[in-house]
């Protein structure tokens, strides 16, 4: 589930990912699990040739401890949001397939993928509903080199 915002953001990006010829797939909206979960992320991953993981706040909280009984435990200061753990997953299962990956995240987003220096990844921070001229060429010029990653892909897999 997303707030009105968050699926502005959504369909912005799918619509320049159309835009730019690659077909979408998604667990849940175009394909429908007849298996566990977990097993159709990875038969859906190995049929496709690339992979974008929407980093949304599903939760967010301003207070916690971090690491509690431990010697580094630590009170959170300041609001911070988490994404679904599916990101993590669905991220894990292509990378591990060695699948082109797009990652967006929005800005208060942290933990596992979306931590810097995990992988060799470039998280990118998730765009505004609207965008001036300048920020929709930026994001059309990410989706283009993702799309051009996917289509050789895609061809190489033939």
């Amino acid at each position: 589930m997303l707030n009105e915002s968050q699926d502005k953001v959504r369909r912005l990006i799918l619509g320049e990912m159309g835009h730019a010829g690659i077909e979408l797939r998604a667990l849940g909206r175009t394909d429908y699990p007849a298996k566990a979960p977990m097993t159709e992320i990875l038969m859906l991953a190995r049929r496709c040739s690339g992979g974008v993981i929407f980093g949304f706040s599903q939760f967010e909280t301003d207070k916690g401890t971090w690491k509690r009984g431990t010697p580094d435990e630590k009170r959170q200061k300041g609001a911070i949001a988490f994404p679904t753990p599916w990101n993590h997953l669905e991220a894990a299962v292509l990378y591990a397939l060695r699948m082109p990956l797009l990652v967006f995240r929005e800005v208060q987003v942290t933990g596992g993928i979306f931590d810097k220096g995990v992988t060799d990844l470039f998280i990118h921070e998730m765009p505004l509903p609207t965008l001036t001229k300048p920020k929709r060429t930026a994001l059309r010029e990410v989706i283009r080199k993702f799309s051009a990653e996917v289509q050789t892909r895609y061809y190489l897999d033939d």
